[in-house]
């Protein structure tokens, strides 16, 4: 069993020059669907969660700590706020945009995270809901820009053949 509280507090985020940085996972799986006569079809899902303040879904993301890589604060975002574990891909790209909460600047950077385990309990489980959904609906439903680019090059380097290499190479967290 994983026990793990949430990190909280910003006095060790991570800055450049004066942007807060930002770390996510688009947290993603295949569902076979085994309905049809013909052969098992596989469809991507992602999983998105709601905001703290519940107004919106999104991929999970937060403050990227001066004690940790890029990779590891992906992967603990994902864990405290999604209860999701898996393989992390190759950084899917970085985007500067303002936070609606402060008014400043961020640079945010995503990582898809090939789902292995979906726990039962994980830290924000009482503030947070999260849902599997259709890649296609999650596009429509997600609350920030940058986070849809980040989920079309996902798709596109899901079809393209790219990121199926990086699941098979990378470690488990």
């Amino acid at each position: 069993m994983i026990s793990i509280v949430s990190r909280t507090g910003r006095q060790f985020q991570r800055y450049n020059q004066g942007c807060r940085q930002v770390v996510g996972c688009i947290p993603y799986r295949y569902k076979t669907d085994k309905k049809s006569d013909r052969a098992p079809i596989e469809e991507l899902e992602v999983l998105v969660v709601s905001s703290q303040k519940g107004q919106g879904l999104l991929f999970p993301k937060g403050g990227w700590e001066i004690d940790e890589s890029i990779e590891e604060a992906a992967t603990r975002e994902t864990l405290e706020e999604a209860g999701v574990l898996g393989n992390v891909g190759c950084k899917l790209g970085k985007w500067s945009f303002k936070s609606k909460s402060r008014g400043t600047f961020d640079e945010g950077y995503m990582f898809p995270l090939l789902v292995k385990e979906q726990l039962d309990f994980w830290p924000e489980k009482n503030v947070r809901q999260r849902r599997w959904m259709a890649a296609s609906e999650a596009r429509e439903v997600c609350q920030h820009w940058w986070m849809k680019e980040a989920l079309d090059i996902l798709i596109q380097r899901l079809m393209n053949g790219q990121e199926k290499a990086d699941e098979d190479e990378a470690p488990s967290p």
